[in-house]
């Protein structure tokens, strides 16, 4: 809003209100954006280990299979439901479990775990809750 000085019918436009560098702090902001994005990106794929890649695979195809349940659901209809959230549950659930699984073999300084866990029982307490999981699922599907 501009302010009108009393003695001149022209409007007075405060400084702070100067549209002159608003396109070239947009773009800087833009590329700083877009540095970030790739040392985030770089850094990501230089620390990463086979085993947290075939992890981060696995969790971005339990992405696509829920977005392509729930896409079918609103195409096609939710006739049987209860398969419907069957098989949405289990990809939900399966995805938090796998996150865990991540989360627990991703190699951080050990000064900063508060107790160990070894990979082999992080993928025996993913397995047998994975197979928890499925059976639940199993028996609400029946």
């Amino acid at each position: 809003m501009a302010v009108v000085n009393k003695t001149q019918s022209k409007p007075v436009i405060p400084p702070t209100a100067a549209v002159t560098g608003s396109s070239s702090s947009s773009t800087n902001a833009l590329s700083d954006f877009s540095t970030s994005l790739q040392s985030t990106i770089d850094s990501y794929f230089k620390t990463l280990t086979p085993r947290l890649k075939l992890i981060d695979i696995f969790l971005a195809f339990l992405v696509v299979v829920a977005l392509i349940q729930f896409v079918f659901v609103i195409l096609v209809g939710n006739f049987p439901f209860n398969a419907f959230l069957g098989g949405f549950i289990s990809t939900v659930g399966q995805f938090v479990l796998t996150v865990s699984l991540r989360l627990q073999t991703h190699s951080v300084k050990k000064e900063e775990r508060e107790f160990e866990i070894t990979p082999e029982r992080a993928l025996g307490d993913y397995v047998f809750a994975s197979l928890i999981l499925h059976f639940i699922i199993y028996h609400f599907i029946n």
